[in-house]
C-alpha cells in the first residue's frame, strides 16, 4: 500500500516479559529487523542486559520496569516508552507465569494472581497502547499464547485457563478492530525451552511431564528454541498492510525416525501379513 496506508519507516515496538526466553529472543529479532524496541519486565536488571546487547549490535533498545498486574506501573511504562521512542506501532504481549499444581488444591489467591497476569495484564497493555493505534489507523498487537489453549495439559494450575481466556479476548479484539487498520494476532507456541518452569521442584516437574506422556501430550522429546517463536512474531508484524496473519501455531518438529517412510510401510505390511496368517 502507499500514501497514508503505508507502514512508517520507524515502528517502535514494545515487548513484555522481555527479561528472558521468548520475550528476550523477540526483542533481539525485532531489533535485528529494524524495529526500535522497548523491553518491559519486573526483572529490570535482566532487561537492561538484553537492551545493552541489542545496542551493542547496532540496534535501538530501551528497558524499563513493568509489572502488568499494576495499573500505575503499566501507565508509567507507556509514558516513558512514548517519550523515549515515540508512538508505539507494535505491542508484543508475552508476560506470563506457570507453576505446577492440582487445580482443586491450589490456593484461590494464587490461581487468581496468575490469571490477573495472563489475562487482565494483557488487557492493561491493550488499554495503554491500542487507543493510540486506532487513532493513527495502524498498528500490531501480538499475543503470545500456548498450545494449551486448544490442548489443555493437567497439573499446571491456572495456565490452561489463562491461555484459553487470553485467546478468547484476542479473537474478540480481532473482530472489534476490523476496519481500524490495527491488527491483532496470536502466536501459539508448542513446547518451548525457556526459564518458565525452571524454578519448579525437580520431583514436581518430573511428575507433570509424566502426566503429559500419560495423556498423549508429549509425542516426542523435542522442544522449540525461543528464537523460533521470535521469528514467527517478527514475520507477523513485518507483513505489509492489507495482510493479516491472525494466528500462527509453532510446534517442534519430531526427530527423524530410524527408518525411511518406504521401509516403515514395507515393515508394516509384513507385520499385517503375519497377523493375517499369510
Amino acid at each position: 500500500m502507499s500514501g497514508r496506508y503505508a507502514q512508517p519507516a520507524r515502528r517502535p515496538a514494545v515487548v513484555t516479559g522481555a527479561s528472558s526466553g521468548i520475550g528476550a529472543a523477540t526483542a533481539h529479532a525485532l531489533a535485528a529487523a529494524g524495529f526500535p524496541v522497548a523491553l518491559g519486565a519486573r526483572r529490570t536488571d535482566r532487561c537492561a542486559e538484553v537492551a545493552a546487547q541489542i545496542r551493542g549490535s547496532g540496534g535501538e533498545a530501551f528497558a524499563h520496569a513493568l509489572d502488568l498486574t499494576d495499573d500505575d506501573s503499566v501507565a508509567t511504562f507507556a509514558e516513558k516508552v512514548v517519550a523515549e521512542l515515540g508512538d508505539v506501532e507494535v505491542v508484543v504481549s508475552n508476560a506470563g507465569a506457570v507453576a505446577p499444581g492440582t487445580i482443586h488444591e491450589v490456593d484461590t489467591g494464587r490461581f487468581g494472581a496468575e490469571l490477573d497476569l495472563s489475562i487482565v495484564g494483557a488487557h492493561r497493555l491493550v488499554r495503554a497502547f491500542v487507543p493510540g493505534m486506532v487513532e493513527r489507523r495502524r498498528g500490531d498487537v501480538v499475543f503470545v499464547s500456548s498450545d494449551v489453549a486448544v490442548r489443555a495439559r493437567p497439573f499446571m494450575s491456572s495456565y490452561a485457563a489463562g491461555k484459553w481466556g487470553l485467546e478468547g479476548m484476542a479473537h474478540a479484539l480481532q473482530m472489534e478492530l476490523e476496519g481500524t487498520g490495527v491488527r491483532a494476532s496470536v502466536v501459539r507456541p508448542g513446547p518451548t525451552w525457556s526459564e518458565m518452569g525452571s524454578d519448579w521442584d525437580t520431583d514436581e516437574a518430573a511428575f507433570v511431564l509424566d502426566q503429559w506422556v500419560r495423556f498423549g501430550q508429549a509425542r516426542h522429546p523435542h522442544f522449540l528454541k525461543p528464537s523460533a517463536i521470535a521469528d514467527a512474531i517478527t514475520t507477523i508484524v513485518s507483513a505489509p498492510r492489507g495482510v493479516h496473519l491472525s494466528l500462527i501455531e509453532v510446534n517442534p518438529e519430531a526427530p527423524l525416525s530410524a527408518t525411511e517412510p518406504s521401509e516403515a510401510r514395507a515393515s508394516d505390511r509384513a507385520d499385517e501379513s503375519k497377523l493375517a496368517g499369510r
